[in-house]
């Protein structure tokens, strides 16, 4: 059975570093593999600086002003802003700037460097993780498409960290991190495609534009990118179906990381974990706010859930 810490993350990742213990400079000499991650992930700032995993913002642009969605605007401010907004807000992942000095730090104190970075096909931040690398060509700096986002993204940032303190190396925990995204299944309702539409992320999903009045979609990610699962007539439809599709897909041994994760949606959210925790016996599912780099593109009141199947599956 899946067990959670009173802070909402999955008992296996409690890490050995605490807030009071950790700064850039621990473990050095000790020739670690760092983690490095960002804002789509849906893991707090705080909770990565407690983790010591190093983490990128998002780039929030609203007409000619930039924002960082670690530092300068949350998901709350963000939704206040976007419901009185009259354009859509645009995204930029973080510039190759902001990964050098994160490089600099940790090659200079022998560590490996693995950056597990969101879909490419929904973000330019594997280009710039990428770009930054170019600068170290001695260093042992690898960097993952994970083909996902959100919380199951985070799902594997926090496994990561996990094996890479437990003194895995940068090719055990990379070869892991591959292997376990390749099983991950996520399913997500959206109140519309408008934002998807717009900001140029709906991949296959396009297809049920001409029938967004008749249908209520389930998307998921298919190849990194957006594409219709299924359609219902209903949202209570398409949520009943949520729950069959995750039920079939969690793994029996209860190692499936599943997570929540919503939009402007808590309480559903939350109603949502109770259920598919009643269901699958699991107490205390982990509930993610979206960041403002996801809801740029899938809008409020999204609500999703992830999950990864058995190795057997």
């Amino acid at each position: 059975m899946q067990k959670n810490l009173p802070w909402g993350l999955p008992e296996k990742h409690a890490l050995i570093l605490s807030a009071e213990t950790y700064s850039p400079g621990i473990g050095k000499g000790l020739n670690m593999v760092k983690i490095v991650a960002d804002t789509t992930s849906s893991i707090s700032p705080e909770e990565a600086r407690r983790l010591g995993i190093a983490y990128m913002p998002q780039i929030i642009v609203f007409g000619d002003q930039n924002y960082r969605d670690d530092t300068e605007m949350d998901t709350q401010t963000f939704l206040k802003r976007l419901k009185t907004s009259s354009s859509l807000p645009k995204t930029a992942a973080p510039p190759p700037a902001l990964y050098t000095p994160v490089y600099e730090k940790l090659i200079s104190e022998g560590h490996s460097i693995l950056v597990i970075c969101p879909s490419a096909e929904v973000s330019g931040t594997v280009r710039s993780a990428t770009l930054a690398a170019k600068d170290f060509p001695e260093a042992d700096i690898r960097i993952i498409d994970s083909r996902s986002l959100g919380s199951g993204l985070a799902s594997l940032v926090l496994e990561a960290n996990q094996w890479a303190n437990q003194g895995l190396d940068a090719e055990t925990i990379e070869n892991k991190v591959k292997e376990m995204a390749s099983r991950e299944h996520v399913y997500f309702l959206v109140d519309t495609l408008e934002y998807l539409y717009k900001g140029g992320r709906i991949g296959g999903a396009s297809a049920l534009l001409g029938s967004l009045l008749q249908v209520k979609p389930i998307l998921t990610l298919k190849d990194g990118r957006a594409e219709s699962a299924e359609t219902q007539r209903t949202k209570r439809r398409a949520l009943t179906r949520l729950h069959e599709l995750v039920i079939e897909f969690y793994p029996k041994d209860g190692e499936g990381f599943l997570t929540i994760m919503h939009g402007d949606a808590e309480d559903e959210a939350k109603k949502l974990g109770q259920d598919l925790g009643d269901l699958l016996g699991i107490s205390n599912i982990p509930i993610y706010p979206l960041p403002p780099a996801v809801l740029v593109h899938a809008g409020p009141g999204v609500l999703a859930a992830s999950c990864f199947s058995s190795k057997n599956d």
